[in-house]
């Protein structure tokens, strides 16, 4: 056990391997981090909205489990690949911003935007697009150059509570008016939590109109 415990110390602490374990290590805490966070919510999600028996609900928990973990380790595994080789490939050695845009614009294709893309795919994509969005929006305030510092100021207090307020008015007409236009998961949630409300006052005939509709 010494001799095993002795080599594998002198593979990890091995500075020529330093780039590789990196990228073993990248694929494992993508597949770590994406098993935890889908499993919970794949869970829920599943058990509130699905139908079927229980070894059919599991079955899909499992599935978009691992799919989620399998897909963000590939995804770093292409990403850092990706990166070292960009790196090693300049003049300098060193790496540089484009070489971030593009290992990522690799892993993206690869791994998120070839062919027909699933649920779990999608809401992974609009997840990373949306803190993008903001990112670029607080960046583009605090970069402003030439714009008046009191207009960056009332932007930066103003945009949240406006941003929030359209989102919400944007999601439901939507749902009101275009729900095939809005993903499944979401669909699922917003009819569950402001249509189904309405069943049980919903008058049977011959009963007393007491409670009434509440919905035309």
């Amino acid at each position: 056990m010494d001799g095993i415990r002795k080599t594998v110390e002198g593979i990890v602490l091995d500075p020529q391997l330093a780039d590789i374990l990196a990228i073993v290590k990248g694929a494992r805490n993508g597949f770590t981090y994406g098993a935890k966070i889908r499993f919970p919510h794949a869970l829920v999600m599943v058990f509130l909205f699905r139908s079927g028996t229980l070894r059919e609900k599991l079955k899909l928990v499992s599935k978009a489990t691992f799919q989620h973990a399998r897909n963000l380790a590939t995804f770093a595994t292409i990403y850092k690949t990706a990166l070292l080789f960009l790196r090693n490939s300049s003049s300098d050695g060193k790496e540089s911003s484009p070489h971030t845009f593009i290992a990522g614009l690799v892993g993206g294709y690869m791994v998120f935007g070839r062919g027909i893309q699933s649920s779990v795919n999608q809401q992974i994509v609009i997840y990373v697009f949306a803190r993008v969005v903001l990112a670029l929006a607080r960046l583009s305030v605090q970069k402003g150059g030439a714009i008046p510092r009191e207009f960056r100021d009332r932007v930066t207090n103003n945009a949240w509570p406006v941003f929030a307020a359209l989102s919400w008015a944007s999601v439901m007409w939507l749902y009101r008016w275009q729900p095939e236009t809005l993903q499944p998961s979401l669909k699922s949630s917003m009819k569950y939590m402001y249509d189904l409300t309405h069943l049980i006052f919903t008058v049977p005939k011959g009963v007393s109109p007491s409670l009434g509709q509440t919905r035309p």
